[in-house]
């Protein structure tokens, strides 16, 4: 006796992954091209070859017990490692290509003016950059690796803090004019990115401002469009420090609760960009070394 774990049917497996995203047996049969019964056999066959129950039924739909949750990160990783070797080995003008997504206020800011240093590193990989803000889909958009803005919860892949990203808090002369207090920050529109529905209330909170139901706020896609917006006096704005500078020493913007008054907040609150890559496609030689260059910058010295 060896001890050597006998794994479940790979089937089985396929069958289940399929179920945990749907959390439905008829959508999973949808997409496997069986039926219902065939998907409640094979799932049947997993409970009880693990000796454990992985779905709670309830009416048409499921519900995943704890086990069912813990397994299925390791069945989803392991499927999307199949998928991605496959990829490798069939394409082979996809073996040296390395596909990075960032966020373009990343790619615009930081990365662009460096890009040409990985070409000396690296000078005969085919380096494709996206800037879709959104985080990508690794396997349906055939992205490598990504830089995204936020705070660092994507427990399902490898995640590296690049660089900080603090905020300044502006507005125009003429609204500055009228905030004679941090609290009067409430009396004025807030405008903030769709991507954090933290920032604002992380921020009023640390400069101990009461918050009502009555505050006004715009969210926009991008921190470009927020900038302009804040520009144009739509309200009152959270600028990232390189954009802030600029606009504050041309005198378009004011900060008119003080320039360092977000200086101390807790690291935690403050967003950043980060390096987020599926563990197994670190496996590619060209991805491991777009990864550790990325990793090993000083993206603050700009």
């Amino acid at each position: 006796m060896t001890g050597k774990l006998r794994l479940p049917s790979l089937n089985a497996l396929r069958v289940f992954h399929a179920v945990a995203q749907h959390k439905s047996f008829r959508q999973a049969a949808d997409e496997l091209l069986v039926t219902p019964q065939a998907v409640g056999q094979q799932i049947k066959l997993l409970e009880d070859t693990l000796q454990v129950t992985l779905f709670e039924r309830k009416g048409r739909s499921v519900e995943l017990t704890e086990s069912a949750i813990l397994l299925s990160h390791y069945v989803k990783a392991g499927f999307d490692e199949f998928s991605e070797g496959v990829r490798r080995v069939t394409k082979s003008n996809y073996r040296d290509r390395i596909n990075l997504n960032a966020s373009p206020y990343f790619a615009t800011h930081y990365l662009l003016p460096r890009l040409s240093l990985f070409r000396e590193i690296l000078p005969g990989a085919d380096l494709r950059l996206t800037t879709m803000v959104d985080l990508p889909d690794f396997g349906r958009d055939d992205i490598d690796m990504t830089v995204q803005w936020g705070y660092g919860n994507w427990p399902d892949y490898e995640t590296i803090l690049l660089v900080p990203d603090p905020k300044v808090i502006c507005c125009t002369p003429a609204i500055g004019e009228s905030i004679k207090s941090a609290q009067d920050l409430t009396l004025f529109t807030l405008l903030d990115t769709v991507k954090s529905k933290r920032l604002w209330p992380d921020i009023l909170r640390h400069l101990a401002i009461e918050q009502t139901d009555g505050n006004r706020s715009i969210s926009f896609d991008d921190a470009a469009t927020m900038r302009r917006a804040t520009l144009q006096g739509i309200g009152v704005g959270l600028v990232s420090v390189i954009d802030a500078e600029e606009d504050l020493r041309s005198g378009a913007l004011v900060a008119p609760v003080g320039r360092d008054a977000l200086a101390d907040m807790r690291p935690e609150e403050v967003p950043g960009f980060y390096l987020i890559v599926p563990r197994g496609h670190l496996r590619v030689k060209a991805v491991a070394a777009l990864h550790r260059w990325l990793a090993q910058q000083d993206w603050a010295a700009i």
